[in-house]
């Protein structure tokens, strides 16, 4: 039995996954403010900034009471729920993704946000050393890896 948490998981890989193929650069659990974080992060080739929210099931959903604190730091934020979630519950004005762990596909974008012109640079810096971050943790546990498996 898949937990929420593995497929709140799921979700945000299909969701990663379709916007990597639509040109975005995306990061999972980005900390955006204290106290706050969002499942997934993606930045578009222009410097728009997206936010998305994977909702496992009606109580996660109703059990968030974070997600409004989000919407200062993004151009577009969207719910992402699989197929069988009941999407009318979801609030109208903002985006619908849905999604598995292979795919996702963007139903309707929500409004427009504005992120102002300071906080989104201290966003995509901050982006940016997450993910610069995450790939040297990834590569130097790959090169201990390889140097254990020598012995």
């Amino acid at each position: 039995m898949r937990t929420n948490s593995s497929r709140g998981e799921e979700l945000a890989r299909g969701v990663g996954r379709h916007l990597k193929a639509r040109g975005f650069a995306c990061l999972e659990e980005f900390i955006p403010a204290p106290g706050l974080r969002v499942d997934v992060i993606a930045l578009s080739q222009k410097g728009f900034l997206w936010i998305i929210e994977c909702k496992s099931s009606q109580l996660d959903f109703y059990s968030d009471k974070k997600w409004h604190k989000y919407l200062p730091y993004c151009d577009q934020f969207f719910f992402a729920v699989d197929r069988s979630f009941p999407h009318h519950i979801l609030p109208s004005d903002v985006g619908l993704i849905i999604a598995d762990k292979y795919d996702a596909e963007t139903i309707r974008l929500g409004s427009t946000l504005k992120v102002s012109p300071g906080r989104r640079k201290s966003i995509t810096i901050k982006l940016a050393f997450n993910a610069t971050e995450r790939y040297g943790y990834l590569k130097e546990s790959m090169y201990r890896r390889s140097i254990l498996s020598r012995w």
